[in-house]
């Protein structure tokens, strides 16, 4: 029986990448039948929505996806299509690895870095409760606060609620540590702001101890989050599972991604008790749309993540290492991944997903 897959295509860039994707992942034998699906700003134009209930509907049958990359403009326009999946579906642990790939140009090419991050996805400032400045509910809050906590807010302020719960944070601690021992890693880092943010960051900390001691096999230890990003820096090597709450982990993954060589090559999954969302984690790129020449490694590895989720352990290893051959041959790949960015040897988006699909059956 194959197994049955959504496909949101994305926009900008995003269709480019899912085509280049589906056909590595078709390549490995592995059977998947795809049920297609489409969200984004060219849909929002359409139907006035950029994701279709159809869209939350396969997701919740098929109970796995591959997303490809969706616009979310700044500061306008609707909320982050990713947030909203991630809450609709209950996909509270987002996981992004982070490892240097021979052949990719990074500062830390000497360093071994292979650093996953596990963020919570559903709670703290990303909750997304919000409060607009001038509204009579915010000036209503503001004086709330006074009465409550004789904290003097400014009457111009906008407002967002910080919320981590002990539910929230026992789930993707246990997550972290699982994910540790399923993979054969050594130490989880809790990474947090407990020392300002007492109640809710504190709350984070204070239950991250008392999960890690269900767990006396692999070694427990936290950070305050701005040190920990000094330490990535200078010495990322000592790291291994990091378990965040969800802004810090937005930002240290990209941090992460720096060290490796950028988004490019950091794939990401959103998991959930009831399924799974496989994603890359940079943006659409609409100015290069219809192009063929944005890099697909993200994406593809991305595919590598859904194939161990689904049990495909060695067609994933063996999609896994060929991507690794043709970025460390430096041949027949996008532009991004040269010396030089304008390197007429550089190939389009299938081409390269073509060289890791002959580098598959290679063997590689």
């Amino acid at each position: 029986m194959p197994y049955e897959v959504t496909l949101i295509r994305g926009d900008g860039v995003g269709p480019e990448l899912a085509e280049a994707t589906k056909m590595c992942i078709e390549a490995t034998g592995v059977p998947i039948t795809w049920d297609e699906q489409d969200a984004g700003v060219d849909v929002m134009a359409k139907l006035g929505t950029p994701i279709p209930d159809s869209v939350i509907e396969s997701c919740r049958r098929t109970k796995v996806a591959l997303k490809a990359p969706i616009t979310t403009p700044v500061g306008t326009g609707f909320r982050s299509v990713n947030v909203y999946l991630r809450h609709a579906l209950d996909l509270y642990a987002c996981v992004r690895p982070c490892k240097i790939y021979r052949g990719v140009r990074t500062y830390y090419s000497q360093v071994p870095v292979d650093l996953v991050i596990i963020r919570e996805n559903t709670e703290d400032l990303y909750f997304g409760c919000e409060f607009e400045q001038g509204k009579p509910e915010t000036a209503e809050l503001i004086a709330d606060i006074k009465r409550l906590n004789n904290k003097a807010i400014r009457p111009d302020s906008g407002l967002s609620i910080k919320a981590i719960s002990i539910t929230g944070t026992r789930r993707i601690v246990k997550y972290a540590f699982e994910y540790a021992r399923k993979h054969g890693r050594k130490k989880v880092t809790s990474v947090h702001k407990a020392n300002i943010l007492k109640y809710s960051d504190g709350l984070f900390l204070e239950v991250s101890r008392e999960v890690a001691r269900e767990y006396p096999d692999i070694e427990f230890e936290d950070r305050i989050v701005d040190n920990m990003c000094m330490q990535l820096v200078q010495k990322p090597e000592l790291y291994d599972v990091m378990v965040l709450p969800n802004l810090y982990g937005d930002i240290v993954s990209d941090l992460c991604a720096g060290l490796v060589g950028g988004l490019g090559v950091a794939p990401g999954a959103n998991v959930g008790e009831g399924g799974a969302v496989f994603e890359a984690t940079h943006g659409s790129a609409p100015k290069y749309k219809g192009q063929y020449k944005m890099n697909p490694t993200a994406l593809i590895l991305s595919g590598v993540l859904m194939l161990e989720h689904l049990g495909e352990t060695q067609a994933a290893q063996r999609l896994d290492r060929a991507v690794a051959r043709v970025i460390e041959e430096g041949k027949d790949v996008t532009y991004d991944m040269k010396p030089h960015r304008d390197d007429p040897t550089a190939v389009g988006t299938l081409e390269m997903a073509r060289a890791i699909i002959r580098a598959m059956e290679a063997g590689a």
